[in-house]
């Protein structure tokens, strides 16, 4: 199986060498992988889910926001991306024999794909809600799950058929066989049910938890059932009886993940207090915590042979030895929601937010050049690019980051709620920052001074843009919508822009300054003419709101980013359609220009980033014309000589289309010979 997926993976990247080598030679393997038509790269793999090993231990698959990864269990190398869901992957089960993988998503499917040739086989459809488990029988010729309407599916793997419908109290959050294949155990809510899998009626129901049941698994030899709950407490019950062996505590906070070893001797459990806690089952005491985490821990797995455990934060995904408790290796590169995206002023660096993070991308390759850390939404360079602008944390600061050095430059205080978005002038010299204290402050760079604050908006301040020219700053917010026109001089209100019949998250100018667009949760766009305030076009095909917009730089085209999880392209002066991209898995919060006009960046809640190509293709080079052919050389090897009387001669008397006939009158005679002795010595290139 492993050599079959190298080979499919070798296969891929010669393939990509041949026919797209100026993309390969600049980016990174995985940014390439399951590419929408129309991407040149996707930067971060998404948010993670849950994880789980190939049977062989050969493979770890990984659960994601946008597909399923795959990993070599052994290098930790990225060797593949399986896409298709239209939406976040919560679950992931292998069949016991290795060759198929379950999946089921917030898109309300489960889906089969073929291991070995990373495939979809077949897509179950039955939920009527979001599929958070999916979990295989032991002989594989049966999956389960679960979802949030409690109900639980039993399918038949071989005809992609729904078997059964048992009914869960409550949302489904676990499913599983018990290793003889005769028990389904599901749990969702503060209880946990065991079913007879041959008759499908229920065996027993466990309850004792004062708070949700986040995960459940079998001891190997089928007899304990181990569940974890949001009460802290881990606890094991004898599935025979659905009695309460015992309880498990520790000040975890919290618990989201469980797992046993294969050998039954240890549970793991992923907790709320960022650590993961190794159990020695059988004294019921804690063995060892691992530590290092920057978030909840929400997933857990064994190695088959015991001796790694995977586990899982908001971030990243690590690798520990079980029986030392120190880190193997760490996988990076999740990113959670990006909110916010921003090129540098010479394209080349990419800013992205995540509402914890900003990551500075190199644009050529995909690479991250640095992670800045604190509460971010928005991000913006100045103009000269050595300065990023950020938003976001909830006490209304804004800061200055040096790009260069990745340290903080200053803070600007004053907003009383967090701060929403920032805007440099044009000239570098101010920065316009939005709160949801409904105020605009403009402020000083040079001296971090604030400088006014513009006041009049009814709720939140989502956007702010600055004119061209600087002298004109735009806000927009609350609800229903707003768009403000102030000036910049003076602080005084131009304008108002009414007519948007929800909040409007995103303005921004066209690059000659005459238009405003602005963006809506109305699901709609609206060019406004700056001069006079009046209404010139409504664009109106997204089926969501629209989160973000920006002009490429000539101003002939508008891109808007959607809840739909859609990137449309706009004739702005037409206001048509031009073209509409898909392949986001969640909402489209942020979309943006590169300032050269080549790359079309869409930031998404499916904790990725695509850039788009703009360029337009190299033209196509006119073949060379073939030179004119003599008619003399004969034996066509470019030159009229004493050959090609030969091979008049050779052919004397013969009748048809033939080379020898040089005059063309049909048959091969002394006038050909004459006809070669006078073209004696020309060569083709010296032909006229």
């Amino acid at each position: 199986m492993k050599s079959k997926l190298f080979s499919i993976f070798f296969t891929f990247i010669l393939f990509s060498s041949v026919y797209q080598p100026i993309t390969f030679a600049q980016y990174a393997v995985h940014t390439q992988f399951s590419l929408p038509e129309g991407a040149k790269a996707r930067l971060g793999k998404g948010s993670l889910s849950e994880m789980a090993y190939s049977p062989d231990g050969s493979l770890l698959a990984v659960g994601s926001s946008i597909g399923i990864w795959f990993y070599d269990a052994s290098t930790g190398e990225e060797l593949n991306l399986l896409t298709g869901h239209t939406n976040s992957v919560e679950s992931i089960s292998f069949s016991p024999d290795g060759q198929t993988l379950a999946s089921g998503s917030l898109d309300k499917t489960v889906r089969l794909w073929d291991v070995s040739t990373a495939t979809l086989k077949s897509t179950l459809t039955g939920h009527a809600s979001a599929v958070h488990s999916v979990s295989f029988s032991p002989d594989g010729m049966m999956l389960a799950s679960g979802d949030d309407a409690g109900m639980v599916g039993v399918w038949d793997v071989g005809t992609a058929t729904l078997k059964s419908t048992l009914t869960h109290r409550g949302w489904v959050g676990s499913v599983l066989f018990s290793p003889d294949g005769t028990t389904l155990a599901s749990a969702g809510g503060l209880q946990m049910r065991l079913w007879d899998v041959l008759t499908g009626t229920p065996k027993s129901t466990l309850t004792g938890h004062s708070g949700v049941v986040a995960s459940i698994s079998f001891s190997p030899d089928g007899t304990t059932l181990a569940s974890g709950g949001f009460d802290g407490t881990l606890r094991l019950w004898d599935v025979l009886t659905g009695a309460l062996e015992s309880t498990f505590t520790e000040d975890t906070g919290g618990i989201n993940s469980i797992s046993f070893s294969p050998d039954g001797t240890m549970l793991a459990s992923g907790n709320w207090n960022e650590t993961v806690g190794l159990w020695d089952v059988s004294a019921g005491t804690l063995k060892t915590t691992l530590t290092g985490y920057t978030g909840q821990v929400e997933n857990v797995s064994f190695s088959p042979d015991g001796m790694t455990l995977v586990s899982r934060d908001r971030a990243k995904m690590r690798l520990s030895d079980v029986s030392t408790g120190t880190l193997k290796s760490e996988r990076t590169g999740y990113t959670g929601s990006v909110e916010s995206v921003s090129f540098s002023p010479d394209s080349t660096i990419l800013a992205s937010a995540n509402g914890l993070q900003m990551h500075l991308w190199d644009v050529s390759t995909g690479v991250v050049r640095a992670t800045l850390t604190g509460p971010v939404n928005s991000v913006s360079f100045s103009p000269e690019g050595s300065i990023l602008a950020s938003s976001g944390d909830w006490s209304g600061e804004v800061r200055l980051w040096d790009v260069l050095t990745g340290t903080v430059k200053s803070t600007f205080t004053g907003h009383t709620s967090r701060s929403q978005s920032v805007s440099f002038s044009p000239d570098g010299t101010i920065l316009a920052s939005g709160s949801g204290d409904k105020t605009v402050r403009l402020w000083d760079v040079l001296t971090s001074a604030l400088k006014t604050t513009l006041t009049g908006h009814t709720g939140s301040v989502n956007s702010v843009s600055f004119s061209p020219e600087g002298s004109i700053l735009a806000s927009s917010g609350g609800w229903p919508g707003e768009v403000h026109l102030w000036d910049v001089a003076t602080g005084s209100l131009k304008t108002t822009l009414t007519g948007h019949t929800g909040s409007v998250d995103s303005v921004v100018f066209s690059p000659d300054g005459t238009i405003l667009a602005s963006g809506s949760s109305d699901k709609t766009v609206r060019l406004w003419d700056v001069a006079t305030g009046a209404l010139k076009t409504t664009l109106t095909e997204h089926a969501s709101s629209v989160n973000s917009i920006s002009f490429i730089s000539d101003g002939t085209t508008l891109v808007s980013g959607s809840g739909d999880g859609t990137v449309s392209l706009w004739d702005v002066d037409s206001g048509m359609l031009k073209t509409m991209l898909t392949g986001h898995t969640g909402r489209v919060d942020s979309v943006v220009f590169s300032p050269d006009g080549t790359i079309l960046a869409s930031g998404s809640s499916d904790g990725t980033v695509l850039l788009w190509d703009l360029a337009p293709p190299e033209p196509a080079l006119e073949p060379e014309p073939e030179p004119p052919r003599l008619v003399a050389d004969v034996n066509g090897d470019g030159t009229v000589s004493i050959l090609d009387l030969v091979a008049v001669a050779s052919a004397f008397g013969e009748t048809g289309e033939t080379p020898a006939d040089v005059n063309g009158d049909g048959t091969v005679s002394i006038l050909d010979l004459v006809a070669v002795a006078a073209a004696f010595g020309e060569t083709t290139a010296s032909t006229p």
